[in-house]
């Protein structure tokens, strides 16, 4: 590996964000993009400074072959679709003997570009270009000291263009090969070159370019001749757009098209719209209803999936701690019937968590009063606390927790709730807490603001309030044996153990939503949760766990991937997220 890709890192680390925007669709764990010189890919006479970025002569400059060149640190990736970059003539030295260009890796580099084989150069003592050959063709004007020359590359139709100053100066060269490298030479004492490879705007407006080849390709796809056999493909569009709304319960619009198109539903209306309500139970942050519709309309569906259960139930903590679950949201002013009831109920078969069970009175989270301000009242709240009264509540209940053995032969593999405050610090650090006679000293406390008879908006774990942040230790108490039991009955699971421990974590914070962990606070998180559970719902109807659109849809992205591999500079322009766009 070069090592001057180090060289440059300072630099790539402040340009990241705009060649992303430049090359979106470039891959650079696989091809990553020309960000500076090679330090090891010249010749001797070539010296290089800030950051690999400026390159000067230190070469005697006597003759042709006192010519030196260098390589950027890597190869134009063909998923550019058109690259370009730009070398500002800082001092054209004594002679102004200056190429920029291209070459392929192993080109001789004491030549200067496009006096050999696969390199190609823009000369700028006479203005020619020079293509594989040491005779140059007349094609633009010379350029000396404070020109900027810009060098770009057309990966769709294998070109290679010129600008100067701005001003486009038309096609050098065609029937370019694929894999070749940006290149600068120099031949005489004195002469400076700076190169901007995209890490601040350029001189020439490539970014309009650019939007003319996104046209072009697109006006391409879309204007394709399409074999039409009795409109067997509007048909089979038509069909693929009606399971799709019907996959993702768009009801009334799935019956509105069926109408129109002739086409029938694979589902009952019933099951679309049963499906529909679950799906905005997940989205709205409403675990505990969504979970326990899902058991009351598919009886069987969770049981048979334990993955999916545990998916389910882990995005229910998740919610609780953000204050969004039903079981926090209502602990204030619930039913009679709620109040009796304990945390939310687990499956029959994993863990024996039942609705019926009653809230544990043992559990009560130690408050003391603190100064407050006029109009402001709280008092700090200790959310991870002791559970010794807990633990011997849950040894006694009907809770299915595991033995100490079980725990013990767990050790290694189990995720712990575990914290101790640090008196101000949004870190939490502590012994861990365990069950069944296990020692038992951790979920030692951490503060937080439940407020008072005030306007204070902030946000507040558990919505602020003292009870739904016992519910919530005690639904993550069951959470953990139901892992236990998992893990005990199926095996290991590396994606669950991780779920697991990422969720109890927000637990270790102050303010989790200024977390590093915060991301699993955020609503779009609900997403993958409420598709894995609506796949599952269709496959339990036989119907395709994702509908053929998106399967269509996924097999174009892979293609796209292909054609980057395989030097089709045209999938940079085949942007399928704005074709969808109407």
């Amino acid at each position: 590996m070069d090592n001057s890709s180090s060289s440059c890192g300072s630099a790539s680390s402040n340009t990241l964000d705009r060649l992303k925007m430049l090359y979106p669709f470039v891959n650079e764990e696989d091809t990553p993009l020309p960000r500076c010189w090679s330090s090891k890919d010249k010749y001797n006479f070539i010296g290089l400074s800030q950051n690999n970025l400026r390159v000067h002569y230190k070469g005697y400059g006597k003759t042709h072959k006192d010519a030196a060149s260098v390589r950027a640190t890597h190869a134009i990736p063909s998923a550019c679709g058109l690259y370009y970059f730009e070398v500002k003539i800082v001092s054209k030295g004594r002679d102004g003997y200056m190429g920029i260009g291209l070459s392929a890796q192993g080109v001789n580099m004491n030549r200067l570009p496009g006096w050999d084989k696969h390199s190609y150069g823009y000369h700028g003592d006479d203005g020619h270009s020079f293509c594989s050959s040491g005779s140059g063709q007349p094609y633009g004007p010379t350029f000396t000291t404070n020109d900027v020359i810009g060098c770009g590359v057309n990966l769709i139709d294998n070109t290679c263009f010129y600008t100067k100053n701005g001003h486009n100066l038309g096609t050098a060269f065609a029937d370019l090969p694929s894999n070749l490298y940006p290149t600068v030479g120099l031949q005489t004492p004195g002469e400076i070159v700076d190169t901007n490879f995209g890490q601040s705007p350029f001189v020439y407006d490539i970014e309009d370019d650019m939007r003319e080849l996104r046209a072009r390709v697109a006006s391409t796809i879309l204007n394709y001749p399409i074999p039409d056999k009795q409109g067997h493909w509007e048909a089979s569009l038509q069909r693929m757009i009606a399971t799709y709304l019907v996959h993702h319960g768009y009801c009334a619009t799935a019956e509105a098209f069926a109408r129109s198109t002739g086409q029938e539903f694979g589902e009952e209306v019933a099951s679309i719209k049963n499906r529909q309500r679950i799906q905005r139970l997940v989205l709205s942050g409403r675990m505990g209803e969504a979970i326990e519709t899902t058991q009351t309309l598919y009886p069987t569906l969770l049981e048979s999936r334990p993955n999916l259960l545990f998916l389910l139930k882990v995005r229910q903590f998740i919610e609780m701690v953000g204050g969004s679950d039903s079981e926090v949201r209502a602990t204030t002013n619930r039913s009679p019937k709620s109040q009796n009831s304990g945390s939310p109920s687990m499956s029959p078969n994993y863990g024996g968590f039942g609705t019926s069970q009653g809230a544990h009175p043992s559990l009560r989270s130690r408050s003391r009063s603190r100064s407050s301000s006029p109009g402001h009242s709280s008092v700090q709240t200790s959310v991870i606390q002791s559970t010794k009264a807990f633990s011997q509540h849950l040894n006694g209940s009907s809770v299915a927790a595991p033995s100490s053995s079980d725990m013990q032969e767990e050790t290694d593999e189990d995720v712990e709730m575990n914290g101790a405050s640090q008196n101000g610090s949004h870190a939490v650090t502590g012994e861990t807490s365990t069950y069944s006679g296990v020692k038992n000293d951790g979920f030692l406390e951490m503060e937080v603001d439940i407020a008072g008879p005030s306007t204070c908006t902030r946000r507040q774990l558990c919505g602020g309030n003292q009870l739904a942040m016992e519910r919530t230790l005690e639904f993550g108490k069951e959470l953990q044996t139901l892992s236990v039991t998992l893990r005990r009955q199926h095996g290991k699971n590396e994606a669950n153990k991780k779920m697991l421990r990422d969720a109890f974590s927000l637990l270790a914070y102050a303010d989790p939503w200024k977390s590093p962990v915060c991301e699993q606070l955020d609503p779009v998180q609900r997403e993958p949760v409420c598709a894995a559970l609506n796949s599952a719902i269709m496959e339990s109807h036989h119907l395709p766990r994702r509908p053929p659109m998106e399967l269509a849809i996924g097999h174009a992205r892979e293609l796209l991937r292909l054609m980057a591999q395989n030097g089709l500079g045209s999938c940079a322009f085949a942007n399928i997220d704005h074709l969808l766009q109407p």
